[in-house]
């Protein structure tokens, strides 16, 4: 099948790829010169495991292919699936003015049957908008009779588990509104549900209404956890412990009650905020979501919150390393990441911060510049320390060596916003060890 995907971000160049390695004819088209120049050179825009090596392949094979020109994007897809951005307003909103551009380019380009994918995170009732932009723009040109169709069909993808997630999907969601597209839909998704994982069809509003819900949930989880560690510690009770004890409950699980520093990234906290508005705006109050942003943003400041206290509110001048920027492992993303809030708060009160992390310091430049100093490897970042901040639980911070970091640190602190050490070794290091929920 010839698909043409509009939007080489995160979930677009992965959807592009995977469609490709399955075999289809893929065309990737973005306004941004330079990254489809660097695309085209074989250069990867983002961190994800496996990305490179597909692109790569599927590339040379001539089924994966890059370009600026819309009309050609519209020209060589049956399938034009929508990926820009959909960045949330000050009000939380999500701000739709990419994906309608996009719906009017395919409206000023196309000459005959296409499917219109929405696959883009936007609000319940999108896929209304995108259907009137695209038939404003064919009325001007006196082809309103020509046909399409628009589908939404939410992404689901985990950032550092994105291929696995496309490949071996649980599920497929496509929202439409006849039988014919759907039946499109499930031709094109049939190679990566052949272990019987389900296409599940329904009208657009619902699968718009799908998408955000699912995080919603998954935010919902991650915060309660995050509020009963707080309470944990003021009871002297171990959130390990707790998390044992309902994760195996089968009704509840194991997924998303990690206790930490907050989540981020481009998904949760976006989608969280714009259902929230979504809400206000048909005059409901989604009081149980409201308060999941509410902790989440209050967690994000909970290990400067123990830094503060463990210095009296005495940082001025003190050195700090923080180990992990990236929002989670296996991405270089730091959108809404808890080391941004934590290094700014260390900067305001005076502090100074050396930072690592294996995959994120060319955003962090971006983000800090030269307010704060870039260590090129782990340890590097450890030398004369204060005390030790770890963030992001990447595999190659869970085993470190004690004895050199102790060595190395000016005072034996650690701040663990991850809980990826046990407190019981880190007291017979002899470590000042603060984690999230548990007793030293």
């Amino acid at each position: 099948m010839k698909i043409s995907v509009i939007g080489t971000g995160y979930v677009g160049l992965v959807t592009g790829t995977c469609f490709a390695e399955s075999g289809n004819e893929v065309l990737c088209m973005d306004t941004d010169v330079t990254k489809i120049q660097k695309l085209n050179n074989g250069e990867i825009p983002i961190y994800e495991p496996g990305l490179k090596e597909l692109v790569k392949r599927n590339t040379e094979e001539d089924r994966l292919k890059f370009t600026t020109e819309i009309d050609a994007a519209v020209k060589h897809g049956l399938f034009l699936f929508i990926a820009v951005g959909t960045p949330p307003g000050e009000d939380g909103s999500a701000d739709l003015k990419y994906v309608l551009e996009v719906a009017r380019q395919i409206g000023r380009s196309m000459e005959s049957y296409k499917i219109i994918v929405d696959k883009s995170t936007v609000p319940v009732g999108t896929g209304d908008k995108v259907r009137n932009a695209v038939r404003e723009e064919l009325l001007k040109r006196d082809l309103g009779h020509l046909e399409f169709d628009v589908v939404s069909n939410p992404e689901f993808l985990k950032e550092g588990n994105a291929i696995d997630d496309f490949m071996k999907p649980d599920r497929v969601v496509v929202g439409c509104d006849n039988v014919r597209t759907a039946e499109f839909m499930k031709e094109l998704y049939a190679p990566f549900v052949r272990t019987e994982k389900p296409i599940l069809t329904m009208d657009i509003r619902s699968a718009e209404m799908t998408k955000y819900t699912a995080n919603a949930m998954l935010a919902t989880k991650i915060s309660f956890m995050n509020d009963i560690a707080n309470l944990c510690e003021l009871l002297g009770a171990d959130i390990d412990n707790v998390r044992k004890g309902i994760g195996s409950d089968s009704r509840i699980g194991y997924s998303f009650i990690f206790p930490g520093a907050g989540y981020g990234g481009s998904c949760f906290p976006k989608d969280v905020q714009a259902l929230i508005k979504t809400s206000r705006e048909n005059k409901y109050s989604l009081e149980i979501l409201e308060s999941v942003e509410n902790v989440n943003q209050r967690q994000k400041e909970v290990m400067f919150k123990k830094l503060d206290k463990v210095y009296s509110g005495q940082l001025s001048g003190k050195v700090f390393a923080v180990w992990g920027l990236a929002f989670k492992p296996n991405t270089d993303d730091m959108r809404e990441a808890p080391a941004v809030v934590l290094i700014e708060k260390i900067l305001a009160a005076g502090g100074k911060v050396v930072a690592y992390d294996p995959e994120a310091m060319g955003e962090a430049r971006r983000i800090f510049g030269d307010r704060i100093r870039y260590a090129k490897k782990s340890y590097d970042a450890l030398e004369g320390a204060d005390a030790l901040l770890v963030v992001t639980e990447w595999n190659e911070f869970r085993r470190p060596d004690f004895e050199k970091i102790k060595t190395m640190l000016k005072r034996p602190l650690i701040i663990d916003g991850r809980n990826i050490y046990d407190p019981a070794r880190m007291k017979a290091y002899s470590f000042e060890y603060y984690s999230i929920g548990r007793k030293m």
